[in-house]
């Protein structure tokens, strides 16, 4: 921690994540528990020796595993459990707002129907509400390796779940697959009445931050690394506060930077940039939102009022109503009026 904050200071600060793929939340030792209840056999015999796996030199090595592990996830009450147990973490980091991923296709490509899938996550979310005071959107991700037409398919079956589903995303492998590519796809979500993102500018380049923005329209950038690059789209994005949704430890994971002393989110807040901090698949990448915050806290040497302010972004760029958003910054305000 920078010596300027005291270490509780972040564990309490309230804040929002909006960047979180709930399979990637799936900790080891659940992992093994759903294995066992479901009859699936792994291929690492145990908890420490699918840690040790957790080594990834890039995207696709993560995303090999990441797939793999999705497989122990079978009935409404595996995605209830999963869910829940992110919930539980999240209330013990200070997470007060949550808008969370989900891959239909990991899913339906195994034959889960689509409905237990989106039925065990908005019931733990119902809960997280009722029992944790956590509110929260849902985000059906598209996988961008694979063809428009099952993206299609996918945004047709999920009609019927309108009610739980508030946006729709692109995630998976980014090389190789331009926003472009889901053009479509995009435009009949939006006709439909989903919010849009997606992830761009992590491994691709900063035209696929472009094309994001241009063509699919989007209302945030999920990472969005690569616009530091240039100018321009650092200005687009300034002026018209476009949120991005920064992941420090999986960046540093795949190599996306060196070491977070050379990440450039101190550089997108000095600019002026709606930068945000969250924890991408916090059970792959050795950290969940605070463990982010701490890590470029120390790296990057930011202050106080640096870290208020993402705090404060993570709302300001979340599809929270304009009041609901005002009573969280006004908490911020109050909480950080409490260190002075």
């Amino acid at each position: 921690m920078s010596k300027n904050v005291p270490a509780d200071f972040i564990n309490g600060l309230p804040k929002a994540e909006l960047h979180v793929h709930i399979e990637g939340t799936l900790e080891p030792e659940l992992l093994f528990e759903l294995a066992k209840r479901n009859k699936i056999d792994l291929k690492y015999p145990t908890v420490e020796a699918l840690k040790e796996a957790y080594s990834f030199s890039r995207l696709q090595d993560f995303l090999d595993i990441y797939y793999e592990g999705a497989n122990v996830l079978q009935t409404e009450q595996d995605f209830y459990d999963l869910t829940w147990a992110y919930l539980q973490k999240a209330k013990e980091q200070g997470i007060v707002h949550t808008e969370i991923f989900f891959d239909p296709q990991t899913h339906t490509s195994r034959g889960i129907e689509l409905g237990v899938v989106v039925t065990g996550i908005h019931r733990a979310l119902d809960d997280g509400r009722e029992q944790l005071g956590i509110t929260s959107k849902l985000i059906m991700c598209f996988l961008r390796h694979m063809v428009e037409l099952s993206a299609f398919k996918t945004l047709e079956d999920a009609l019927p779940y309108r009610h739980l589903i508030y946006a729709v995303g692109l995630d998976s492998s980014e090389k190789g697959n331009p926003p472009s590519k889901f053009l479509d796809v995009f435009l009949k979500a939006k006709a439909e009445g989903f919010r849009l993102v997606a992830h761009a500018g992590e491994e691709g380049p900063e035209d696929y931050i472009r094309e994001a923005i241009d063509l699919l329209r989007v209302d945030r950038i999920d990472h969005g690394n690569a616009s530091i690059q240039d100018d321009h789209l650092v200005e687009v994005l300034k002026q018209r506060q476009i949120p991005l949704t920064l992941c420090p430890l999986s960046n540093k994971a795949l190599k996306v930077v060196t070491n977070l002393e050379e990440h450039p989110l101190k550089k997108m807040l000095h600019k002026g940039l709606l930068v945000t901090v969250n924890s991408d698949d916090p059970a792959y990448f050795g950290g969940y939102i605070n463990e982010n915050y701490e890590a470029v806290s120390n790296a990057l040497l930011l202050s106080k009022d640096e870290l208020a302010q993402l705090a404060k972004n993570s709302f300001e760029g979340s599809f929270l109503t304009p009041d609901e958003k005002q009573k969280y910054l006004n908490t911020i305000e109050h909480y950080c009026a409490s260190f002075a």
